[in-house]
């Protein structure tokens, strides 16, 4: 990195340039060697290398941010001091959005500030429970621990986002092009087969009439189709990203009926995990329900974690507070009574949570199994349909050619 640097000479006459170091402190003892009292040391390149970031490398995903806790993690175990160990890290790491992240905190720490006050100024990379679990390892004097917790919970959470983005993947591909053909059949093949039916004067089915409705309808109206389409698509879009949208979606899904038992077993594996991770790093009772509750999505959820919230803090158990057998299956609570009277409710609920995972594992490969042929048969039945529809006329042409009162 470069540093731009005030100072004065051996023989007192003022002195300014650049130098390059891995911080502050390197550059001023090199200065100092040459004979140069600095009076400010300054970084030069950190918005540039923050804007080469944004240029070069996105937004750093979940498997960069699990590999720097558990680097991170694996330095510190071997007493390797906190700035060193960013210093090694920052070199490592790939990301370059990633890299730039680290060279503050690097700098920050460089600066005397805490790691865990230096990942506040990045909260869309470090979250509350990052900062949380980070701040209680530096004062407890398990920063790896903390750190390698951090790195398995991320990890786990972008195991599921890839179980569930890969099981869905194949079949919105599929049909998205299906869409596509039908549009195509509508607009481009179904205009030759209209003119070959009005020259042969053939009687229409009703449903090959519906079909070609709807492609004259496109073909003549699409400048108004086409933006309320899109219209309609955004509108949709900015509901279900609008925290009311996403509340009622959340509600539908959790009490549908068959979707609703999946979507509550998905939402209370990652309660548990995220609360049973903050338990077990030692963050209070209160404070580990209220960074679970700013964190998990699922509205309905975020609500009893709410409610729950306020009960433990009249004194009531954590499973009592959580009975709600419309969210939370007996059993899960069962555990974590268990659990409190064992005073280990923290493990509990990272086994609940492991428990639960392998289910939603299971289920996952087994919809994927069935989703994938049910949105084939669909899809064929659907393009299958338009195809007949559109060959139907020329059957009963042909059978009517054929019959009795064909030709001779």
């Amino acid at each position: 990195m470069s540093y731009a640097y005030n100072g004065f000479d051996a023989g007192g006459k003022p002195i300014t340039g650049t130098i390059d170091a891995s911080g502050a402190a390197e550059a001023i003892e090199a200065l100092r060697k040459r004979g140069i009292f600095t009076t400010s040391v300054q970084a030069t390149d950190a918005g540039v290398a923050s804007a080469a970031a944004i240029v070069r490398g996105g937004h750093a995903g979940l498997q960069d941010i699990s590999q720097f806790y558990r680097q991170l993690s694996v330095l510190i175990a071997t007493k390797t001091p906190l700035l060193q160990a960013l210093i090694v890290v920052e070199k490592q790491t790939k990301a370059p959005s990633l890299r730039a992240t680290v060279g503050e905190l690097r700098r920050r720490v460089e600066e005397g500030e805490s790691l865990a006050a230096a990942m506040a100024s990045n909260p869309g990379v470090f979250d509350t429970v990052a900062r949380s679990m980070v701040a209680a390892g530096e004062t407890a004097g398990m920063l790896d621990k903390m750190l390698a917790s951090l790195a398995v919970l991320v990890r786990r959470q972008l195991t599921v986002r890839r179980q569930v983005v890969g099981t869905l993947t194949y079949p919105v591909i599929l049909i998205t092009v299906s869409f596509c053909v039908v549009i195509a059949l509508l607009v481009a093949v179904l205009p030759q087969f209209a003119e070959m039916f009005k020259s042969l004067q053939t009687p229409l089915p009703p449903t090959t009439k519906l079909l070609m409705w709807v492609g004259e309808m496109l073909r003549a109206q699409w400048m108004f189709v086409v933006p309320v389409a899109l219209a309609a698509g955004f509108g949709l879009f900015r509901l279900v990203r609008s925290p009311r949208g996403l509340g009622a979606i959340d509600a539908y899904l959790v009490a549908a009926p068959r979707i609703g038992p999946m979507r509550r077993s998905f939402a209370v594996a990652s309660f548990c995990r995220l609360l049973g991770t903050l338990i077990d790093a030692r963050v209070p009772m209160l404070d580990a329900i209220r960074l679970t509750r700013e964190s998990i999505r699922c509205k309905p959820y975020a609500d009893l974690l709410l409610t729950a919230e306020a009960a433990v803090e009249r004194g009531q158990p954590l499973a009592d507070a959580l009975t709600n057998d419309a969210l939370v299956d007996p059993a899960v609570t069962a555990a974590i009574s268990s659990g409190e009277r064992s005073g280990r409710v923290g493990p509990v609920l990272l086994q609940v949570a492991e428990f639960m995972d392998e289910d939603n594992e299971q289920f996952m490969k087994l919809l994927s199994t069935i989703l994938e042929p049910l949105v084939l048969a669909v899809v064929g039945i659907l393009v299958g349909g338009i195809a007949i529809s559109m060959f139907l006329p020329l059957f009963d042409l042909a059978a009517t050619a054929g019959g009795p009162g064909g030709a001779p």
